[in-house]
């Protein structure tokens, strides 16, 4: 986890650089208090990942860049990953994060492992336009908020949804649910989104 810490500490203040922007500005842009930038920076703070959401989406960056790097692999080399290993709680809260594939321009999506700890709830604000979410539910039994109603999804039950409007996860029951989120970023490849925003 400490190592985690660092990465994203050393990646929120490389971008923030990159584009010439003081913690004021960096806070403006991302909804993110200026306090809790510069503690993430000094590596004093572990974010939510809802806090981590808005950071990425106010530096127009995928959830993934803040978590690790992507793999550096030749073109057509397999790339093996083991959620096991990068397996993470951030700010030990009810949620598990394991980042299966990071994202990547060329393909221009990530791939999360996520497990929802019993009772837990996470409402996300709306990211991008042109943003879409894959859930797909491997065990267990959750409720996905989408179009404004929950809606219930049990093993190897999947939907997709446009993720540019608000929407949550959360497992009502008293085992933990674990589900795939692959999010796809049309806008990095000049795709229009679907509702032409």
């Amino acid at each position: 986890m400490e190592h985690t810490s660092q990465y994203l500490a050393d990646t929120l203040r490389s971008l923030r650089r990159q584009r010439h922007w003081s913690l004021d500005q960096a806070a403006a842009e991302t909804g993110v208090s200026k306090a809790m930038l510069g503690q993430i920076e000094r590596g004093e703070s572990s974010p939510t990942v809802a806090t981590l959401w808005k950071i990425a989406s106010g530096f127009h960056e995928s959830l993934s860049t803040f978590l690790e790097p992507a793999p550096v692999e030749a073109d057509c080399a397999p790339v093996f990953r083991h959620a096991d290993t990068l397996r993470m709680q951030p700010a030990n809260e009810g949620m598990l994060v394991a980042p299966l594939f990071p994202y990547e321009p060329r393909f221009g999506f990530e791939v999360f492992e996520l497990t929802l700890l019993p009772g837990y709830e996470r409402r996300s604000e709306p990211h991008e336009a042109g943003v879409t979410e894959h859930v797909l539910v491997v065990r267990g039994a959750m409720e996905v908020l989408v179009a404004g109603r929950w809606v219930a999804l049990g093993a190897s039950e999947a939907v997709r949804f446009a993720a540019d409007q608000p929407h949550g996860y959360r497992n009502p029951g008293e085992v933990p649910v674990v589900f795939h989120n692959l999010i796809h970023y049309a806008h990095r490849w000049g795709i229009a989104p679907p509702n032409g925003g």
